[in-house]
């Protein structure tokens, strides 16, 4: 794949996490997490996006979502537990994207709230108009921001993606 065409890249916040007395990285999803990751499952394939890599938290709860989330893809992507993006900032999940392989073209990203929020902020030089209002409304657990990157993985900074969509289960 040429480095010139455009990439997509999806953030997806892990769904709605339980608060039992366990270390916070041990933190599993609540019922309505359970029944929210599927629905982004489903999202994602009604809009034909089909990762080819995914890079989730070794969290509890980013891998529980994943592992409810993949069975509603075409494809099970390539799938890389990633320390990094545990509680990080965007500037820390930006030098995760930049090591990507210039051959995966779509890419899911599962992390955490404030990073996935304020790297879909940080990213989106422009927006679709209505993107860009849902995505200022907040990010709620299990909504994804799907933003539009060009040139190579490793040249993604801040304002180089445009905020395509945005979507929320309950939103």
């Amino acid at each position: 794949m040429s480095v010139d065409q455009p990439r997509r890249m999806v953030l997806l916040r892990h769904a709605k996490a339980d608060w039992p007395e366990v270390p916070d990285h041990e933190r599993p999803l609540a019922e309505r997490g359970r029944k929210d990751a599927p629905l982004a499952g489903d999202w994602l394939a009604s809009q034909g996006i089909g990762p080819e890599l995914t890079l989730c938290s070794t969290a509890a709860r980013t891998r529980e979502t994943w592992k409810l989330l993949v069975p509603q893809l075409p494809k099970r992507p390539r799938t890389v537990y990633e320390d990094r993006l545990y509680d990080a900032s965007p500037g820390e999940i930006i030098a995760v994207i930049n090591e990507v392989p210039d051959d995966v073209r779509e890419l899911l990203v599962i992390g955490h709230n404030p990073g996935m929020q304020g790297l879909a902020d940080v990213l989106s030089g422009s927006a679709e108009p209505e993107a860009r209002g849902r995505l200022e409304r907040g990010f709620p657990t299990s909504a994804m921001a799907v933003l539009t990157v060009d040139g190579s993985w490793k040249s993604v900074e801040p304002g180089a993606g445009r905020l395509v969509d945005f979507w929320a289960p309950h939103a």
